[in-house]
């Protein structure tokens, strides 16, 4: 039971608490924003939904954190990833301007990196 106690007081639990609620914030703007609704704007507006697909993804691995061997080190990869990854692609999209996006693939790395630690 101590196992159990201590999972549920993990603090990856609450990271995906609030790491959720700005996915779907994020999710509901890049839907709606003016900006991104021009038709200009399309390929921004994947970025955008790309980076939200990401975000909302790797929320859900957040929960699954505490039972990995080595909680810290994958959710801080975890975590880390999602924030270059995601929030290259937000920056991007709400911008408009690539150029802004060169933090993503090292966030995409770590992502990888992330699930890879899972086996440690």
């Amino acid at each position: 039971m101590a196992a159990v106690a201590s999972v549920g007081q993990s603090v990856f639990y609450k990271i995906a608490g609030v790491s959720g609620f700005f996915a779907v914030i994020a999710g509901a703007y890049g839907s709606h924003a003016p900006s991104l609704n021009k038709p200009e704007a399309v390929k921004y507006k994947e970025v955008m939904q790309t980076g939200n697909l990401y975000h909302l993804v790797h929320t859900i691995v957040l929960l699954a954190v505490p039972f990995a061997n080595k909680p810290k080190l994958v959710g801080g990869i975890f975590v880390t990833g999602m924030t270059l990854f995601s929030g290259s692609c937000y920056v991007v999209a709400l911008a408009q301007n690539r150029k802004l996006g060169r933090l993503a693939p090292v966030g995409g790395t770590l992502l990888m990196a992330g699930w890879l630690a899972f086996l440690l």
